[in-house]
């Protein structure tokens, strides 16, 4: 992608940002997005099929670079440092939802929010992989895997529904001690 198709990209994201503050995913038109990023129609469909496609590139982009093996330090947060076990893994996840909270929030209880859910899970499937491998439960793979995701992801929605009052290490850390109790 060359400096101008990524400027027009990131205008287009930027411009989907800006409108979830004010809508839903599920209200947004096409037309919404082209207005804000002040492009063209065919500029956005020479990126994007469909405001869903725009949707799920900007949830895989997130999530891949959440989810990175190769980290680089940010303002707010630094998890560059060699941080590799899954509670650092899970909060370096939950500042990254912080610091877009009202992206997620409105991404959250609509028809988009399978969406969102879809690449996270997907995403923690990975995370979670080394712990899911090493962990002697007794049940059967996929049912620990389901249950351990699933409780996560829940507990993230729970975590953006209270108003995000937890800070992401209190919220890791109660996640786990919560694993260990059962």
């Amino acid at each position: 992608m060359d400096r101008r198709q990524q400027k027009t990209r990131i205008a287009i994201y930027e411009a989907l940002t800006k409108l979830l503050k004010k809508k839903k995913f599920e209200e947004l038109t096409v037309q919404d997005i082209i207005d804000e990023a002040n492009i063209g129609r065919s500029t956005f469909y020479s990126h994007f099929e469909t405001k869903d496609q725009l949707l799920e590139e900007m949830c895989r982009e997130m999530f891949e670079h959440v989810f990175s093996h190769d980290l680089t330090p940010e303002s707010g947060h630094d998890f560059s440092g060699g941080h590799k076990g899954i509670a650092d893994r899970l909060t370096h996840v939950l500042y990254h939802i912080k610091e877009h909270k009202e992206n997620i929030s409105a991404i959250l209880g609509g028809e988009s929010e399978q969406t969102f859910v879809r690449y996270f899970r997907e995403f923690l499937e990975d995370a979670f992989d080394d712990v899911l491998t090493h962990m002697n439960s007794g049940v059967p793979d996929d049912f620990r895997r389901q249950f351990i995701i699933g409780s996560f992801v829940e507990t993230v929605k729970w975590w953006i529904g209270t108003g995000l009052e937890l800070v992401p290490e209190e919220v890791v850390m109660n996640y786990i001690a919560m694993l260990g109790r059962i």
